[in-house]
């Protein structure tokens, strides 16, 4: 749909969406009530469908016009940000950057990087968007995403940022003469790889499934049995203790990925090199291998 609308188009349908009534729209656009009304019903006769139904209370939006209010709420929001950079020239990176990762990811791994970034870049807004579902950058939901996966997109930038491997933990204060039960992950994350090893195993781990790792690290910090968890969080939980080496078909790539119209973006630029650069160094390549400094507990 964004492909058949002009900016100017997308903004006065959002000054509608805003203000919910023509003359709100037309008083925020400094134009006529009689141009926004034409602007308005050329655009529904060319996408061949209302945007808009009228109500007593004003103009509310349909399904449509609900779609064209978040796309144009995004584009409004980069356009300013593009506008910015262009204004500043040389000047210190500064806007929006909508990043968007695990909440594994970000408890473990990220939230310390993204804080140096704020020390660095104090004039750059940090949005986290902190999710275990998949926000497209082909259709701007985020500007930068920090994510596991075997193939990244091809119309986007990738750049490896290293391998993340998962080991057996079990709770720190666990009975070693009591048989310790696998929990797993739900079948709504996906993992074929852990389904696959978990049957070729023999585990039976559908007495607790949990739809997300930190569900599951504290499922298994409380005690309630062992499970398979990325390295870079539980050698770094006191509560936990690693029974057995990381598991090589489990291994999987870390990726930091950009849509191409943003990669010379300053702001952009900025947080993406020192998430890069903070990711690649030794330190945290032994954390996501799981290089740890003791040898696993034998409880296997």
């Amino acid at each position: 749909m964004q492909n058949q609308i002009d900016w100017n188009a997308l903004r006065w349908t959002l000054a509608i969406g805003r203000a919910g009534t023509l003359a709100g729209a037309a008083r925020a656009l400094g134009v006529s009530h009689a141009t926004i009304f034409r602007r308005l019903n050329a655009l529904e006769r060319r996408l061949g469908q209302a945007l808009f139904v009228r109500e007593r209370s004003g103009y509310v939006p349909t399904a449509a016009g609900e779609r064209l209010l978040i796309e144009a709420a995004e584009m409004e929001r980069h356009m300013r940000a593009l506008e910015q950079d262009v204004l500043e020239g040389g000047a210190a990176p500064a806007g929006p950057v909508r990043l968007t990762t695990t909440d594994t990811l970000f408890d473990g791994l990220l939230a310390p990087i993204l804080a140096d970034c704020r020390r660095r870049y104090p004039a750059i807004t940090l949005e986290a968007a902190i999710s275990n579902e998949t926000f497209s950058l082909a259709r701007r939901q985020a500007d930068l995403a920090v994510r596991p996966m075997t193939n990244p997109p091809e119309a986007l930038i990738a750049h490896r940022l290293g391998r993340i491997a998962m080991a057996p933990y079990v709770a720190t204060v666990a009975d070693e003469s009591i048989a310790t039960p696998w929990l797993g992950l739900d079948d709504s994350v996906f993992f074929p790889a852990l389904a696959e090893w978990t049957r070729r195993q023999g585990i039976d781990d559908s007495g607790w499934r949990i739809d997300t790792l930190l569900g599951l690290a504290a499922a298994v910090r409380r005690g309630a049995g062992r499970a398979l968890l990325p390295c870079y969080l539980g050698d770094a939980d006191p509560a936990l203790v690693r029974i057995g080496e990381p598991v090589p078909e489990l291994t999987t790539d870390l990726w930091l990925l950009v849509h191409p119209d943003l990669r010379r973006v300053a702001r952009v630029r900025a947080v993406r090199d020192r998430i890069v650069g903070a990711i690649r160094a030794e330190p945290v390549q032994a954390k996501l291998a799981g290089r740890a400094d003791h040898d696993p507990v034998d409880l296997l």
